[in-house]
């Protein structure tokens, strides 16, 4: 069993336990390239990664220069539809980190994503029952998505933890901002397939205070 200085752990969780971010972003690349507009996955992070909502939307369309195409929201649905289905991976270590926590340990999921997301891949990863009634939607759960600090505050106020007694677990520079700024200790992981060379520096700049490159290295510095 894993021991922790902290007294709460908040989780984002496509990119942190879920192996989504390349996957989607791969998705995206591809829809918009067979739109005219050429991007490759690792540009589509780049620009949108960690963003939700109408924040999300807005930088896409910013990216294009013009409003979204009339099939946009269609053919992402399909694929959100055809990805809860079928499941997707853990990042690797992340099942057997979590179940290693000891079973007191307020912890928490702040993410991007909708609950209906996170909750059925919990499901596909054999996870919801550690953080059932923990799991929190930057859509659903505050007016200010990532990269505003709020849902994390929410996160660390529903656990009853104080925010500077927590570690937050964060893959992106969008949610590696929030974060920072919300005061907690942030560990920047870089476990994911989507983290390609110079994800950890990148991270670094925003101001997290220690970078993982697996969940061994997360152990070792909550310790």
């Amino acid at each position: 069993m894993i021991t922790t200085r902290f007294d709460g752990l908040i989780f984002d969780f496509d990119g942190v336990l879920l192996e989504s971010e390349y996957a989607g972003n791969r998705h995206l690349a591809e829809y918009l390239t067979a739109q005219g507009h050429p991007i490759t996955p690792e540009d589509a992070m780049t620009h949108f990664m960690g963003l939700s909502g109408q924040d999300f939307l807005g930088a896409i369309e910013r990216w294009l220069g013009r409003a979204l195409p009339e099939d946009f929201h269609e053919a992402r649905e399909i694929e959100n539809q055809r990805v809860l289905a079928e499941g997707m991976a853990e990042v690797a270590g992340a099942v057997a980190f979590v179940r290693s926590l000891p079973a007191d340990l307020p912890r928490a999921i702040a993410s991007s994503s909708s609950t209906q997301w996170i909750t059925t891949h919990l499901d596909h990863l054999g996870l919801r029952d550690a953080f059932e009634g923990r799991i929190f939607s930057g859509k659903e759960h505050v007016t200010r998505g990532k990269p505003a600090p709020d849902i994390y505050l929410h996160a660390a106020a529903a656990l009853g933890v104080p925010i500077r007694r927590c570690a937050i677990l964060e893959d992106s520079p969008v949610g590696a901002t929030g974060a920072v700024a919300s005061g907690a200790h942030v560990i920047g992981l870089c476990a994911g397939s989507h983290c390609a060379v110079g994800h950890d520096d990148r991270l670094r700049a925003i101001g997290v205070h220690d970078i993982a490159h697996d969940f061994a290295d997360v152990a070792r510095l909550i310790a």
